[in-house]
C-alpha cells in the first residue's frame, strides 16, 4: 500500500514538472515572437521615418499656369525706383542724403531707359533703381512731362540685363478684360496684382492741373508704390502705366487708373530723343473763351509763317474805322467737334507734328475747312 502511494506521488511530481517545463516553453516561444513582431513594426517605422514623403503634385490650372508664366517673363523688367533729396546741416554744413519717395518703373528698351510717373521724381535730386535680381544703379533724368505725369530715367546696367517691354495698342481695350499690374506696393517689390479694365476714357488731373484723357480706371489692386508700374494685358503686353488711386485714405480702394499706352507711345521717344515733348501747333494764339459767347475757339493772332498762316486762317484785327473784326473761329478739327479753347488744345495732344489735319472754321456766318499741317514748338 505505501509502495503504491509512493508511486502516485512521484508521477505527480513527474506530471508537475513535465506540464511546467511544457508551458514555459509555450510562454518563451510566445515571448520571442511578440519580440518578433515588434523589432518588424519598429523597422517599419524606422523605413517610414527615414524615406522621403512622397510630394503631392502641384496641381495648377490653365488660367494659373497663364499668370504664372506672365509674371515670370514681365516681373524682370519692372524695377524699384527710390529717390532722395539733399540737405545740408546747419551745423556741420555736412550734406545728408534725405529719402524723398519711391515708386516703381519699366524698362523701355534695352538701352537702359526707363519709364515711370513724374511724380515719383518730384522733388527728388537722386535716383537709383533697384531691378529684380537686387542690383542696383544710379540713375540720370532723361526728360519729363509734367502734364502726361511720365518721366524717363537712364541707368548704366550690362546689357544682359536689360529688355524691351512688350507694347500693345490700348485703343482697342474693352471693359472686363483680364488685366494684371507689377509694382512695388509700400515698399514690398515685385508684387502682381489683378483685376479687370472697370472703364474706359476717364479723366484724371496731372500735378500741374492740366487735364490726362482717356485714362484707364481698373480694381486691379494700385497701393502707394505701384505709380509707374506697368499695367499688362494677358499677353504680358504694356497696356498703360499705373500712376493714381481713388481713396480718401490714400490706400487701395477698388480704382485705379493708368495713363494708356497710346498716350505713353506719343511722349517717350520725344522725351528720349529732345528731352521734352515736340507738341504739335498749328501757330496761333486764341481768345479766352470768356471774350465772346460763339460756341468755338477764336482765333487772336497768326504767327508768320506758321501752318494757320500758311493755310489762310485769319485771326482778330481792325478796321479803317478801327472797330476790331473778329477772327476766325474754329469749330472742327478733322471729326471732332470744337466748342472752346480747351476743346482745341485737347484735340490737339492726339496729334503728332508734321499730321496733316483738316481744320473747320467760321468767317461772317459762313463755314469753310481747310487743309494744314501741324509744326511742333521748339
Amino acid at each position: 500500500m505505501k509502495i503504491i502511494q509512493f508511486l502516485l506521488g512521484l508521477l505527480l511530481i513527474i506530471g508537475g514538472f513535465t506540464l511546467g517545463t511544457a508551458f514555459s516553453s509555450d510562454e518563451n516561444e510566445k515571448q520571442q515572437n511578440s519580440d518578433h513582431i515588434s523589432a518588424q513594426s519598429f523597422d517599419q517605422d524606422q523605413k517610414r521615418i527615414t524615406q522621403p514623403r512622397e510630394e503631392t503634385p502641384l496641381k495648377l490650372n490653365h488660367s494659373e499656369l497663364k499668370v504664372i508664366d506672365l509674371f515670370q517673363k514681365a516681373a524682370p523688367m519692372a524695377v524699384f525706383i527710390t529717390s532722395t533729396s539733399l540737405a545740408q546741416s546747419f551745423w556741420s554744413l555736412d550734406i545728408t542724403e534725405i529719402p524723398k519717395g519711391s515708386g516703381t518703373g519699366f524698362m523701355w528698351d534695352d538701352k537702359g531707359h526707363i519709364v515711370t510717373n513724374f511724380h515719383v521724381l518730384e522733388g527728388g535730386q537722386k535716383f537709383r533703381v533697384t531691378l529684380s535680381d537686387q542690383s542696383s544703379y544710379d540713375a540720370d533724368v532723361v526728360g519729363y512731362e509734367q502734364s502726361k505725369d511720365l518721366a524717363v530715367l537712364k541707368i548704366k546696367a550690362p546689357k544682359s540685363k536689360l529688355s524691351a517691354l512688350p507694347k500693345a495698342i490700348s485703343s482697342n481695350l474693352r471693359v472686363g478684360q483680364s488685366v494684371y499690374a507689377i509694382g512695388n506696393p509700400f515698399g514690398f517689390d515685385q508684387t502682381l496684382t489683378t483685376g479687370v479694365i472697370s472703364a474706359l476714357g476717364r479723366e484724371i488731373t496731372a500735378a500741374n492741373g492740366r487735364k490726362i484723357y482717356d485714362v484707364i480706371q481698373t480694381d486691379a489692386a494700385i497701393n502707394p508704390g505701384n505709380s509707374g508700374g506697368p499695367l499688362l494685358n494677358s499677353s504680358g503686353e504694356l497696356i498703360g502705366v499705373n500712376t493714381a488711386i481713388y481713396s480718401p485714405t490714400g490706400a487701395y480702394s477698388g480704382i485705379g487708373f493708368s495713363i494708356p499706352v497710346d498716350v505713353v507711345n506719343r511722349v517717350v521717344p520725344d522725351l528720349i530723343e529732345y528731352g521734352f515733348v515736340q507738341r504739335p501747333i498749328m501757330g496761333v494764339t486764341l481768345m479766352d473763351d470768356r471774350a465772346f459767347y460763339q460756341k468755338g475757339a477764336m482765333i487772336r493772332e497768326v504767327s508768320k509763317n506758321g501752318p494757320a498762316y500758311k493755310a489762310g486762317l485769319l485771326g482778330v484785327k481792325r478796321n479803317q474805322n478801327g472797330r476790331y473784326l473778329a477772327g476766325d473761329i474754329i469749330v472742327g478739327i478733322d471729326d471732332k467737334k470744337i466748342n472752346s479753347r480747351l476743346d482745341l488744345e485737347e484735340a490737339l495732344e492726339s496729334y503728332d507734328y508734321d499730321d496733316q489735319v483738316k481744320i473747320k472754321f467760321l468767317r461772317k456766318d459762313k463755314i469753310y475747312e481747310v487743309d494744314l499741317v501741324l509744326d511742333s514748338m521748339e
